[in-house]
């Protein structure tokens, strides 16, 4: 009998798991250390229970909002991942054709197997920011940012949370290193090569010496909003409405840094409260249902990211997985927040959660 079609996140996630080999599945799934905050991301969001309003008129629901001021048909966004062709020959290019599709907005990571341009050209007019980690020689840096820009990338994201990588033992215990026949564009530009690389060699070049000074000044010298993503206390948040953030990404990097952090959902409301609207504000880690995006919004932020299960729908069936994530993701939010008594993302507040 035949298999039914996957109709959640997690029937993806499994699907993924029995078709990718041990090392790209460690890679895209694992965490750092005993992987507490890994787990901890995803159970944390049931640990605070929805508080519905009934008899509210939900006969109109949508859950298109915007973010930065572009708008999305979900407060749901594509969070920076790497290797996209590990997962699918079509890569970023099918993830980017579907986050159109979908018409959500897509994050191009630095590691990824796709330039800039060769995203912009699969999906052109469709919103994107571009992820970076600041490198030692900041003329890659320069370059990357300047390529995105000038292909209509719509914001920078400065990931703040990886000066040196976390402790990946799933990594270790496979031997995991980069395809030798994939290139990372970014990689290669700073190491000659990204084939048969692996997590620390990367991490070799980026500069674990950056500072708020250092952001502050790449703020204001940037083209284009900058999105400051590993922020996980309320100093921090602070400190990023000082120097220049446009908005925040409320993040553990799905708890492949430093394990035994607090889990995104604990941490959001102290972020959000340190922020007091002075940025949007958002966050990732461990969202699989739409209930989880409902939490969120409730308990402060503007949109969620989500990052492994578009990975799962891009190995399962390439850019029609990667769509039919988003497009779930984006029936369950509009299921739940008729169910919540709110007919639009802007109108679930705090009360709605416990």
């Amino acid at each position: 009998m035949r298999a039914p079609d996957p109709i959640n996140l997690h029937d993806y996630e499994r699907l993924a798991a029995e078709q990718l080999p041990a090392g790209p599945l460690g890679y895209y799934a694992g965490g750092a250390g005993d992987e507490r905050t890994l787990r901890g991301n995803e159970a944390a969001w049931a640990s605070r229970p929805l508080r519905p309003r009934v008899l509210v008129d939900v006969g109109e629901v949508s859950a298109a909002t915007s973010v930065l001021g572009i708008p999305v048909s979900m407060p749901v966004l594509v969070a920076p991942t790497a290797l996209h062709r590990m997962a699918h020959p079509a890569g970023e290019q099918a993830t980017a054709r579907a986050a159109a599709a979908a018409g959500t907005l897509l994050t191009l990571s630095t590691l990824a197997t796709s330039t800039p341009a060769e995203v912009a050209a699969a999906a052109p007019g469709a919103p994107r920011w571009f992820q970076l980690y600041v490198t030692r020689d900041r003329s890659i840096s320069r370059a990357l940012v300047d390529q995105a820009v000038e292909h209509g990338f719509d914001g920078i994201v400065v990931t703040v949370d990886a000066p040196v990588p976390g402790r990946r033992e799933r990594d270790h215990r496979t031997g995991f290193r980069v395809p030798a026949d994939l290139d990372m564009p970014a990689v290669t530009a700073a190491l000659g090569h990204s084939g048969g690389v692996s997590v620390e060699d990367f991490f070799s070049v980026v500069d674990p010496a950056v500072t708020w000074a250092d952001l502050e000044q790449f703020a204001s010298d940037c083209e284009v909003p900058v999105i400051v993503k590993g922020i996980q206390t309320a100093e921090d948040a602070a400190l990023a409405c000082e120097h220049g953030a446009a908005a925040v990404v409320v993040s553990n990097h799905g708890g492949r840094q430093l394990d035994g952090v607090a889990p995104t959902a604990e941490v959001l409301p102290e972020v959000v409260d340190a922020v007091a609207d002075r940025l949007e504000v958002y966050v990732d880690g461990g969202i699989r249902r739409g209930t989880d995006v409902l939490t969120a919004l409730a308990l402060g932020a503007r949109a969620v990211l989500i990052g492994r299960p578009v990975l799962w729908g891009l190995v399962v069936a390439g850019e029609d997985g990667v769509r039919h994530v988003l497009e779930t993701m984006r029936d369950e939010v509009e299921s739940a927040l008729a169910l919540l008594g709110a007919r639009s993302p802007e109108e679930v507040v705090r009360a709605h959660v416990r």
